[in-house]
């Protein structure tokens, strides 16, 4: 695996190296001992997985807080999605900037989301599925979301959404008080 630093520090796109002959090829998409040695999560406990049928489908911002904040590990397994990730780390330097790249079948890119980061994305065809890789489970009561055209951060998205849930399209607009804390 080719780990690649995005502009925000511990968040990485993740490409699979190839290595092919007449039948295809073959690729590691995860291996304990690389990701640990290259300091990421190395064990996760849930893997979903979302199908959005309709190009143009916003999914996110979405996080949980501490003591429930994810890792995530994000591939595209079908079609084309736009994966975006905002700093929300209170202490970090790049706090409220965001970085965003497309994952696809084709390209096999993944997206490494360490905790204190929201994440969300937009699909670019139809028939768009991928398979989410958490570090914890799922808590209710720690779960949260920045709204994607939130003033405060000003994500770029390459194309508008058409269809968004009632929840991501009702996330609040950003208060620290209740982003942030539990």
């Amino acid at each position: 695996m080719i780990f690649n630093e995005t502009p925000i520090p511990g968040a990485f796109l993740i490409d699979v190296e190839k290595r092919g002959d007449d039948r295809g090829f073959f690729a590691r998409a995860f291996c304990e001992k690389e990701f640990a040695a290259a300091g990421l999560v190395s064990r996760f406990v849930q893997v979903n997985n979302s199908l959005s049928a309709q190009k143009g489908t916003l999914r996110g911002m979405h996080y949980q807080l501490a003591p429930m904040a994810e890792t995530k590990l994000v591939r595209c397994i079908r079609g084309s999605l736009y994966d975006v990730i905002l700093d929300l780390r209170n202490d970090s330097p790049t706090f409220g900037k965001s970085f965003g790249a497309e994952l696809s079948a084709e390209n096999r890119r993944m997206m490494y989301v360490p905790k204190g980061f929201a994440h969300g994305f937009i699909t670019l065809t139809d028939d768009v599925e991928a398979f989410y890789f958490v570090d914890e489970f799922y808590g209710p009561n720690y779960e949260r979301g920045v709204r994607w055209n939130d003033p405060k951060f000003n994500i770029e998205w390459p194309i508008q959404p058409v269809v968004l849930s009632d929840k991501d399209a009702a996330w609040r607009d950003f208060d620290p008080a209740w982003h942030l804390t539990a």
